[in-house]
């Protein structure tokens, strides 16, 4: 059964959140994290950085797309 895993976000929009939660990178290769009227999109980057001393996968920001109406 897979277990949360904590990721960093990197890159993206000023407010975007610093870390994210999946349930696997095999599973999640990329999020979309709601924010405003559209939702930013992140893609693992294959690296690791430490975050409050603890080192976590890195999720790049790639782009961002609007709510349709």
């Amino acid at each position: 059964m897979p277990h949360p895993i904590r990721v960093m976000l990197s890159g993206g929009p000023d407010g975007s959140p610093p870390t994210w939660v999946v349930d696997s990178l095999e599973s999640e290769p990329r999020v979309r994290v709601l924010r405003g009227n559209g939702y930013e999109h992140f893609e693992f980057s294959n690296s690791h950085a430490e975050f409050d001393g603890e080192l976590l996968p890195v999720y790049r920001w790639s782009y961002r797309t609007y709510i349709a109406e």
